[in-house]
């Protein structure tokens, strides 16, 4: 029985040890043990989208999913107020995502939308107005996910790009697959 100040760790009681000798077992025993094969298209993957593999891997083991687009935020794409272009290397790596994954932007006022998509066209597949900075949760949620259903695409196949706490809140709000920081996908090209 748990205490004040008990900090719910293990017991140190006699037989400690066997229990856990007994529990990382179990616990490994329970660990998918995936084919040779598999892990290989896996790490295949993870290179065509950009990503570490160690990050890939555990988007889709918390997921369940394999990625199958990202929504990148307008700070994440380096987008300031009223611009509407991208810069080379956000372009070079957008276009290098093409055909493996999903581009969706979320793009803030006072920027519409439909000007990213025009100033850059065949790097973002589709976007959308970002959730404002005084957005509730629900509202949060149900624009991302209308968003995302408006293009058949499951939320927990999304994963967020992005570049501050606020936006990262939203892959919550909205069930997403997973959230990354800007520079994971865009250091060095993306390079694993």
């Amino acid at each position: 029985m748990s205490t004040i100040g008990h900090n719910g760790g293990p017991s140190m009681e006699p037989g400690f040890g066997f229990r856990k000798l007994a529990w990382t077992r179990a616990r490994a025993e329970l660990m998918p043990t995936l084919p040779l094969e598999v892990v290989r298209l896996r790490v295949k993957r993870a290179a065509r989208l950009g990503l570490p593999y160690k990050t890939y891997a555990t988007i889709r083991a918390t997921s369940g999913q394999d990625i199958v687009g990202f929504l990148f935020s307008g700070n994440a794409l380096e987008l300031r107020v009223g611009q509407v272009a991208l810069g080379q290397e956000v372009m070079a790596r957008l276009a290098g995502l093409e055909g493996a994954a999903h581009r969706l932007a979320a793009i803030y006022a006072p920027s519409p939308p439909e000007a990213v998509l025009a100033a850059n066209p065949g790097l973002i597949d589709a976007a959308l107005r970002a959730p404002g900075f005084t957005a509730t949760w629900r509202e949060t949620r149900d624009s991302l996910r209308g968003a995302l259903a408006a293009r058949r695409l499951p939320c927990d196949g999304v994963v967020l790009v992005a570049a501050t706490a606020v936006e990262r809140g939203w892959g919550a709000a909205a069930g997403l697959g997973g959230v990354i920081d800007r520079d994971i996908l865009f250091a060095a090209g993306g390079a694993a």
